[in-house]
């Protein structure tokens, strides 16, 4: 029997409208809620986005082994830290919620903002037995700039020192949120999760639907993976991206397809679009994290058939700068070509870092590389040594000043191996942030002499609560770099909290600092530092080598200098061979030809002898005496 195919398919037609829209239904507006979470350091993030994953039942208990579900690198398990935001889309009551979840720590305060600009809400999480910190401040005052949804928690009434009527009243007293709008919950127990999922669909806002017709999405993360290629974290903020879409990169014109589209539960799950108000990712192909730049807008054409140089870029990101700097050398020269590879696949998968080949006379070559913070210096160097089985030697870090040169011009620099002749420098600046410390009122005294130590300056003095206190100062950021947090924890007995912004670079009086060992510069140990510490940094550098360099068959001098000026210095002694020990009698001559003989040998060594200098004396400066 021949069969009629047009009426079949116009009788059969809408029923597959009907399957294709049951199985990929538009989504409703007003059933999203897109939200973060912040708090300062430890305050339970993680923990609480463990307890809306099982609640929501995007995850089975099964499938989380461990807590922190969120935190997939290994790094983040064993420090029990957040360094990378991480999203998720989860399910209630008839609501999509989709999650990010952010860092805690002022060195990642990067990711936070980029959270916050692709969101409509955030849940402030507060510490019931810590109460309001340092970083629980700035997060606020970033998302109050972003204009959203603020809705506080107070997490850990569980515990037994936990004081839930004293921090509540501290949150209404700092922010003005009544004491009945916050939510105390137990992130480890479960407690009252489940009405802070009721209060985020309820006050959080549903995302808006923009007029224009143009497919404009956010880029808020970009990673690497080793089969997709570059994995850009979007928010769309108009129009829809299919798979096997062409799409542009507004700021760098690059045009790619989508070769994937998908949301995060956590992990990747494909979906055939995205569309307004969502929160997923598109799979680029592209090799490099950095044609998917963070801030940058993905474009394609839509009814309004703009042109793309007429289109108007969504409101990025200011391109991250790094603030610490640090040179990373192989304890092997021949690893060289693995260090250089292993830099650049990690940058892939952290745009934050920045790294330039580099060539020391001690230590041969390496990269000078740039770090958000000394956290982040940390975090790089471990997952360089672990993932790729390299030994390394790190250079005390550093942070980048401008030289001001006789003609006028002007020399950013970030390593005292590119300091130029003192002879040709006018002036020299560095960079000056402002600092704030919240520490209980007894600690108040410490933290002020201590902060003057390091050329602080006081700005003003805030009252939190009848106990606590928040000073301001404003401060050198070389100053604050290296060991000024694990300092403020001694003299605060743990309980201070800080965190810094950049102000500007300002005119200081800088020399830099060479260190002499054996008569030849080592540049590792160099330093660029402020004319009133020199002679205490020299003097501190000399003693501590010292203890580290060992000794050897001839006598080694370590000096500091500026200039040519000897500031500084300290001796290792020789060993001393027992050259007479063979000797049983006879004349005295003997054993002074002996002597004389060993004396002659120890000095044509010292000409050309080498010094053995251990990784430790390089990661020694780290750690200065306050």
């Amino acid at each position: 029997m021949d069969l009629n195919w047009d009426v079949m398919w116009l009788a059969l037609s809408p029923c597959l409208f009907f399957a294709l829209s049951v199985k990929f239904p538009r989504m409703d507006l007003n059933k999203i809620r897109n939200f973060c979470i912040i708090a300062h350091i430890d305050h339970g993030k993680s923990t609480l986005a463990d307890r809306m994953i099982e609640l929501t039942g995007t995850l089975d208990k099964r499938d989380m082994k461990h807590g922190q579900i969120l935190d997939t690198m290994d790094l983040e398990q064993e420090r029990g830290i957040t360094i990378k935001l991480q999203p998720v889309r989860m399910q209630y009551q008839e609501h999509t919620l989709n999650l990010i979840d952010t860092p805690g720590h002022v060195d990642f305060s990067y990711e936070v903002s980029r959270s916050l600009a692709a969101v409509e809400g955030a849940v402030l999480i507060v510490d019931a037995t810590q109460g309001i910190e340092a970083q629980t401040l700035s997060n606020i005052y970033m998302a109050m700039d972003h204009d959203l949804e603020i809705i506080p928690v107070l997490n850990k009434i569980d515990l037994p020192n936990a004081e839930v009527e004293r921090r509540s009243q501290e949150i209404e007293d700092t922010f003005g949120i009544p004491k009945a709008e916050i939510i105390c919950v137990s992130a480890k127990e479960g407690t009252n999760v489940d009405k802070l999922l009721e209060t985020i669909i309820e006050k959080v806002p549903p995302p808006k639907l923009r007029e224009e017709k143009d497919v404009k999405a956010l880029i808020f993360d970009s990673v690497y993976d080793t089969y997709k290629g570059v994995v850009a974290y979007v928010r769309v903020v108009s129009g829809e991206i299919k798979k096997g879409d062409e799409i542009y990169m507004l700021n760098n014109g690059t045009k790619i397809e989508a070769l994937e589209v998908g949301y995060f539960k956590p992990t990747y799950v494909p979906c055939p679009k995205l569309e307004t108000g969502q929160i997923g990712y598109v799979v680029t192909g592209l090799k490099e994290v950095a044609d998917a730049r963070v801030g940058d807008t993905i474009w394609q054409k839509g009814s309004s058939m703009i042109m793309m140089e007429s289109a108007k870029p969504l409101p990025g990101y200011s391109i991250v700068k790094p603030f610490v700097f640090a040179s990373v050398f192989c304890s092997e020269g021949d690893d060289y070509n693995l260090l250089r590879d292993a830099l650049e696949k990690l940058r892939l998968n952290d745009a934050s870092l920045s790294y330039d080949p580099e060539h020391s006379s001690a230590l041969g070559s390496g990269f000078r590389c740039g770090f958000l913070g000394l956290l982040h210096l940390e975090i790089v160097q471990e997952r360089l040594e672990r993932e790729y089985d390299l030994d390394l030697v790190v250079t005390a870090p550093s942070v980048s000043y401008i030289i001001i040169q006789k003609g006028g011009e002007e020399l950013m620099i970030s390593s005292p191996a590119a300091y130029p002749d003192p002879a040709s420098v006018e002036a020299t600046k560095e960079p000056f942030v402002s600092l704030e410390v919240l520490v209980p009122k007894d600690y108040v005294g410490s933290v002020m002499e201590m902060c003057q130590k390091k050329r602080g300056i006081n700005k003003d003095i805030q009252y939190l609560d009848q106990n606590r206190v928040i000073l301001k100062f404003e401060m050198p950021l070389a100053s604050i770099v290296v060991d000024f947090y694990d300092a403020l924890k001694s003299v605060t007995s743990g309980y201070g909290s800080m965190n810094y912004e950049f102000i500007e670079y300002r005119q200081s009086n800088l020399v830099k600092l060479d260190m002499w060992i054996a008569g030849k510069v080592v540049d590792a140990f160099s330093s660029i530092v402020h004319k009133s510490e020199a002679a205490y940094v020299g003097r501190d550098m000399t003693k501590r080598l010292k203890k580290l360099i060992p000794r050897a068959n001839f006598e080694i001098a370590v000096q500091a200098a500026i200039g040519g000026k000897v500031i500084a210095r300290e001796t290792i002694p020789a060993y001393r061979k027992d050259v007479t020990a063979k000797l049983y009698g006879g004349d005295v001559t003997r054993k002074n030809k002996l002597l004389k003989k060993q004396k002659a040998g120890k000095k044509r060594m010292k000409m050309v002898g080498n010094v053995n200098i251990p990784q430790e004396a390089f990661l020694a400066v780290l750690k200065k005496d306050n």
